[in-house]
């Protein structure tokens, strides 16, 4: 937990001010009781109207001070509590940004999501009741037992029994206590992995009718929750009336032996009304350190869940001397396999090929022939396990991150555009680009044909998602943001599925006239986006199977014949 305490250094000044308040409450709390007493047993025994008066003064002067002394501490602690949550959660964002592929394939999205949010705000709680509840519950336990013994250090002998007894009962229902609170958040990842899920999916589920099916699914895991929850709370209401029994067995006690002293006189009637009230802090306080100890439970659990992320080093390293400038877009496997974390299975077998810098290349195989997975370690998405992959002569992991990744651009298979306008979309290409920039890049790829049919035009809002665009704009959207970086490789991973065949015709004619010196990979499950590639590069099951054009491909492999004829059938059939 040292690690989290690092983050707290911004809002020290109030994590020390918040639990000195409490003390000074506490302090201000503690004599009151105390006043009354003497009251009760000098003011009102000897009819002072005088001494009722000013130890009445004093009595209201405790009670502003307590009630301003526990404003500042609790403004102080919600300061430093929510302050030190929101540190953590801004530094386990930039972390997770660190994160590989790889990386995001074991910590799921919906459990980073839980605890960027749910954990967080656990942290943030606790932190604070740490500085408050923390603080007071054994000040107040501390001063009471004091204040109880000098009144009557005979009577004071309860607590010897009660406060054992108490103790004991709280250990048991923290013991209880812990595994549960654990689990609760596995809880909540489970119904945030399932709303993510619909609410992504929605218009799917709609299409398909099966929102009975989903509310059916969300019902088991929210009822899970809820029933988790309610056996982590149950438990710890249960710690109520053990106290309250505590409470009200200690007062009867008291009343029956303390009243037979004020009957012959050894204790005045006010000092053993005090007395009940100081029975009642030191058993509130166990009460309240056992709530802080409940509390704890849940911001460990939470801590070591976003210690899980912070300590989770990158699968990609950063060399100590990394090279920032590619020569050129040349690109060269060699002897490269590949499998997915926590698997065996080498999803990639011998892969050995070299792309000349310029040279439009197309790949297409069968689904789960491993094409995604081949482009992506390119720019470093995932590491290879065997042999090395080389851009411009230059191993992929001796480069600089930031500059493989600007120079070779990779429009993923997911067209992903963000809330904003278009023009902010675009800028994630290239961040100071100017209009005319943007203009140039969305024209070459075929956006702005549609674009400047817009009132607003670059400022046109882009919603969540890109969901005011058709699939196929949205394509030609994140092609431009990708060609706004001016790369040296160009990665379409079927990024013009959607795409009509007219415009997926331009957009070659683009890329051979416009980007002659850029290297472009295409994959496609339509021969006619790659049949005019230089070559084109047929998967089977993770390995090459043929490499060629398209004429070539026609003699050789018979995976790629049967995938054109096949299509051309359908072309013919409609």
């Amino acid at each position: 937990m040292r690690k989290l305490l690092t983050f707290m250094k911004k809002y020290a000044i109030y994590a020390f001010l918040s639990p000195l308040f409490m003390i000074l409450e506490v302090l201000a709390d503690i004599i009151i009781p105390y006043i009354m007493s003497r009251i009760v047993d000098v003011g009102i025994a000897n009819q002072d109207i005088q001494y009722i008066v000013k130890l009445g003064i004093a009595m209201v002067i405790s009670a502003l001070l307590a009630m301003t002394f526990g404003v500042l501490s609790a403004h102080c602690g919600a300061r430093a509590g929510y302050g030190f949550a929101a540190e953590i959660r801004e530094e386990t964002f930039r972390k997770i940004q660190s994160f590989s592929f790889t990386n995001l394939d074991q910590l799921t999205v919906p459990s980073l999501i839980t605890r960027l949010t749910n954990d967080c705000n656990t942290i943030g709680q606790v932190t604070m009741m740490s500085l408050r509840m923390a603080v007071r519950a054994p000040f107040m336990l501390i001063f009471a037992l004091i204040m109880a013994f000098t009144i009557n250090s005979s009577l004071a002998k309860v607590f010897m029994i009660v406060i054992p007894i108490t103790v004991i009962a709280i250990a048991v229902v923290l013991y209880k206590a812990g595994p549960l609170f654990k689990k609760l958040q596995s809880r909540i990842d489970r119904v945030n992995a399932i709303i993510q899920e619909n609410l992504i999916a929605i218009k799917v589920v709609k299409s398909f009718n099966r929102q009975d099916h989903e509310e059916r699914r969300f019902k088991e895991r929210n009822d899970d929750l809820r029933d988790t929850a309610l056996k982590a709370i149950s438990l710890i209401l249960s710690l109520t009336p053990v106290v309250n029994l505590m409470i009200y067995s200690t007062i009867i006690a008291v009343l029956w032996y303390g009243g037979r002293q004020v009957m012959i006189g050894s204790m005045g009637s006010g000092e053993l009304i005090s007395f009940i009230t100081y029975i009642t802090q030191v058993l509130m306080s166990l009460m309240m350190i056992s709530m802080f100890f409940m509390q704890l439970m849940r911001g460990v659990a939470s801590g070591s869940r976003i210690l899980e992320v912070l300590n989770t080093e990158s699968e990609i390293k950063e060399p100590k001397e990394p090279v920032k400038e590619m020569k050129d877009g040349s690109i060269s496997f060699y002897n490269v396999s590949f499998s997915y974390p926590g698997s065996k299975e080498k999803v990639l077998k011998d892969i050995n090929l070299s792309i000349k810098s310029g040279e439009i290349i197309g790949i297409i195989g069968s689904t789960g022939s491993s094409k995604s997975t081949l482009v992506q370690l390119i720019p470093r998405l995932y590491d290879i396990n065997e042999g090395s992959v080389v851009i411009g002569g230059v191993d992929v992991r001796d480069y600089d991150i930031k500059i493989l990744r600007d120079q070779a651009a990779f429009v993923l298979q997911k067209n992903t555009l963000f809330s904003g306008t278009i023009r902010d979309n675009m800028k994630w290409g290239k961040e100071d680009a100017t209009d005319e920039e943007i203009i140039e890049a969305l024209k070459q790829a075929q956006a702005w044909e549609f674009v400047s049919k817009y009132k607003d035009g670059l400022d046109h809002r882009v919603e969540q998602g890109g969901d005011n665009f058709s699939g196929g704009q949205k394509q030609r959207l994140t092609i431009a943001r990708a060609l706004l970086k001016s790369p040296k490789i160009i990665i379409l991973d079927d990024s013009t599925s959607a795409v009509d065949m007219a415009t997926d015709a331009k957009l070659q004619k683009v890329f051979r006239e416009e980007l002659p010196k850029v290297t472009i990979i295409i994959i496609a499950q339509r021969i006619s986006s790659i049949q005019h590639a230089d070559r084109i590069l047929v998967l089977h099951e993770g390995q090459i199977e043929s490499i060629g054009d398209h004429d070539t491909l026609m003699k050789v492999s018979p995976i790629y014949r049967e995938i054109y004829e096949s299509q051309q059938k359908g072309v013919i059939g409609q």
